[in-house]
């Protein structure tokens, strides 16, 4: 089996935590072939959308940034592969966007894309839970600050996030007597230029930021929960965050069940969730992680299951026995 994984520069991985590395790992040690290449090196020519990738394959030496061996790079359709694994980090920025536009267009041309480009488009990973309301907190979109002040002053403690960031970059925790909100609706808002999202603010969050992930539209049967440390507000792990990997609770399990199905008919592979307490805060699309905290806290091998998933979606005649 042919995978062509398209993800940030592998000599930047983290590899003692990082889900694509796992993957990649998983999918070695079935025996595919694996190509590599970034958003940068997609294009179209003659009408086919290619990639400049490179064959890949792990080193002896498991050392940051020495852990891969790459051989020559030459051009490749993305038609030619049995599976095209997205895994650029956010931000979702306008080249992110043109990635997504040349997946759709390689998918009409005979290619399979996990997620599919238009899936990524759609599921912005700070709107999409407006989908689903009954599983989320007062949330508002705008990007007009009286609307802003008018929803901190019926709710008294806020979340105001950017639609763009990850990692918990640019969030802010803002109560009905922080004297710095007009300071912060202006950066955040650029203005009242860019529109964010406000939330009520959860106290669950001191039990942690819980992701839960879905493969195939089934929730692997532990999420990792994101404590946030001392005097913090967010539990990413970029932040500082702590992650205790647990069992769903009834609820989790609830909210997985409801969403899985319909984010799967929409072709999302891979989806984490982010819960915190009883709602829905985010649903992540681009790049999911915790593959490693899960498996290394829980024993469940959530590589292998993606990969499991993956090979059921490129086809029985690619399935390597």
């Amino acid at each position: 089996m042919q995978l062509l994984v398209v993800a940030d520069p592998l000599a930047k991985f983290k590899i003692h935590k990082d889900s694509t590395y796992v993957m990649l790992r998983e999918a070695a040690r079935r025996g595919w072939t694996i190509w590599t290449c970034e958003a940068a090196d997609l294009s179209v020519q003659h009408g086919i959308v290619s990639a400049h990738a490179t064959p890949f394959t792990f080193s002896d030496t498991q050392a940051y940034g020495s852990w891969f061996t790459l051989g020559a790079a030459q051009p490749l359709a993305l038609h030619a592969v049995d599976a095209v694994l997205m895994r650029t980090d956010p931000p979702f920025d306008q080249q992110y966007l043109y990635a997504t536009h040349l997946f759709t267009l390689a998918e009409r041309q005979g290619a399979r894309v996990f997620n599919p480009g238009q899936a990524l488009r759609d599921y912005n990973e700070k709107l999409a839970i407006l989908r689903f309301p009954e599983f989320i907190a007062p949330t508002m979109v705008t990007q007009r600050a009286d609307d802003i002040r008018a929803f901190l002053a019926e709710h008294g403690d806020i979340i105001l996030k950017p639609l763009d960031g990850m990692g918990g970059t640019g969030i802010f925790r803002v109560r009905d007597d922080d004297p710095n909100i007009g300071a912060i609706i202006e950066t955040l808002t650029a203005n009242e230029t860019q529109t964010i999202m406000a939330q009520r603010y959860l106290p669950a969050i001191k039990d942690g930021d819980k992701r839960v992930l879905l493969i195939n539209g089934k929730p692997v049967d532990w999420c990792l929960a994101r404590i946030p440390k001392a005097g913090e507000t967010r539990g990413n792990l970029a932040a500082g965050g702590t992650g205790v990997a647990r069992p769903l609770t009834a609820r989790d399990r609830e909210i997985a069940e409801a969403l899985g199905p319909k984010l799967m008919a929409d072709g999302l592979l891979l989806v984490g969730l982010d819960v915190i307490g009883e709602q829905v805060t985010e649903i992540n699309v681009t790049s999911p992680t915790c593959f490693q905290e899960i498996t290394n806290q829980s024993g469940i091998d959530v590589a292998a299951l993606f990969i499991d998933a993956l090979e059921a979606q490129a086809g029985p005649a690619a399935k390597v026995s």
